[in-house]
């Protein structure tokens, strides 16, 4: 199955949605190439970056997932580098 490589720019405003959006990682974590969360404490909100290699669909799907929780917007930047 070809792969996609992306990084993912999440920004959280809601601290409620963390649980949640740590859970959705978890999920994918297979895919999950490394990840850093910077606390920006002066404007209360949290700023993840996700490397990820995988499915485009899934990626697509994570993505989705992840935009529909509150206080949580993501955008995903792709390579053009796929892989069988």
């Amino acid at each position: 199955m070809e792969t996609r490589v992306a990084v993912m720019s999440i920004i959280v405003e809601n601290a409620e949605s963390v649980e949640t959006l740590n859970s959705l990682l978890h999920e994918y974590g297979q895919y999950i190439i490394g990840r850093m969360g910077l606390p920006y404490r002066p404007k209360n909100i949290n700023i993840i970056s996700i490397a990820i290699d995988a499915p485009q669909d899934m990626i697509s799907a994570l993505a989705g997932k992840i935009g529909k929780l509150a206080g949580v917007s993501v955008k995903t930047a792709f390579s053009s580098v796929g892989n069988a």
